[in-house]
């Protein structure tokens, strides 16, 4: 006769339990702030034990840094340059390297910004990243315009303000900015470079 021995299973993780977790603190965030959410209320929106929240979360802060870290995306594009037309250049860089990110992670890396470190860390890596996409097509765009680095560093800088804060101020005061415009202007004040 066989002895059976019972093992031990420890039951797995529901697989989507954490990508609702990350949707019902993007949410919660997003509304009320990471300082006004407990994890309790995470969990609840997300229809799962708290448990299992400090099973992919082990602090709360860990959610904040999972949420602005994987929804916060530039795409990893090829930038693609249109010489003597700086203009068209940007214009497409603007649609093809946005900055991916949901209106509510939007709002979460402006309002955590100023309280959470890694989240002011993680919106200046963005801005420094479309920056120097930025710069880098307009070096291709306008040939010979290296010499002239503080002007194509101020365009780029320009232009990735207008990428990452335009929808947010639209969501504020209702205006939109429009980028195609941004890059006629900008495209403008370099007209003498290249």
């Amino acid at each position: 006769m066989a002895i059976v021995c019972p093992v031990d299973r420890k039951e797995a993780p529901d697989a989507g339990a954490r990508a609702r977790i990350m949707d019902a603190a993007e949410k919660l965030f997003a509304g009320g702030g990471y300082d006004a959410t407990p994890t309790a209320r995470i969990a609840e929106l997300a229809g799962v034990p708290k448990g299992l929240v400090f099973h992919y979360f082990p602090r709360k802060i860990d959610v904040l840094i999972s949420l602005v870290d994987e929804r916060t995306v530039v795409t990893d594009e090829e930038v693609e340059a249109f010489p003597g037309d700086p203009a068209g250049t940007l214009s497409r860089l603007a649609r093809r390297i946005p900055l991916r990110a949901s209106p509510a992670m939007r709002r979460i890396l402006f309002r955590e910004a100023d309280t959470h470190r890694s989240v002011r860390e993680r919106l200046g890596r963005l801005n420094s990243e479309i920056i120097r996409r930025a710069r880098f097509a307009l070096e291709l765009a306008l040939p010979g315009s290296r010499g002239d680095a503080a002007r194509l560093e101020a365009a780029a800088a320009t232009f990735a303000a207008v990428l990452i804060y335009q929808e947010s101020l639209c969501l504020l005061t209702g205006h939109h900015i429009d980028p195609d415009a941004v890059a006629e202007l900008i495209a403008h004040a370099l007209g003498n470079l290249g």
